[in-house]
């Protein structure tokens, strides 16, 4: 990845971090790293445990950023969840993964962030 592309993503986290706290989140644990793959936030909505895969873009010419999810990632977030899960012993929790879009418009600035909840299924 580029660096251009690192430092997107990294931003587009962070503006997504706050916002899910805004929203109510609790945020426990950003850049999870399991076995099969990294989930971007790690955090609580209530009693429910949320894993959240932030994809940002600075254009929607190749797509908006919740088209971005391949297959092959979806299985990779749901493998690294049941990781988690295992690793803090929460087997037994309620949970679910949720993606935030996030986009930029040309002049740099903040276009859309979207929270959609139960973006991929486990």
């Amino acid at each position: 990845m580029t660096s251009q592309r690192t430092e997107l993503g990294k931003r587009g986290e962070a503006q997504a971090v706050k916002h899910l706290k805004a929203m109510g989140y609790k945020v426990l644990q950003t850049n999870y790293r399991g076995r099969r793959g990294e989930i971007d936030v790690v955090a609580e909505k209530g009693k429910t445990l949320v894993f959240i895969e932030v994809r940002t873009k600075a254009s929607t010419a190749f797509g908006r950023p919740e088209e971005s999810i391949s297959s092959a990632k979806r299985a990779h977030l749901v493998a690294t969840a049941h990781q988690y899960l295992q690793e803090h012993n929460a087997d037994e929790r309620d949970w679910r993964i949720d993606l935030v879009a996030v986009e930029y418009g040309p002049d740099g600035r903040l276009a859309r962030l979207d929270v959609l909840e139960h973006a991929v299924e486990g």
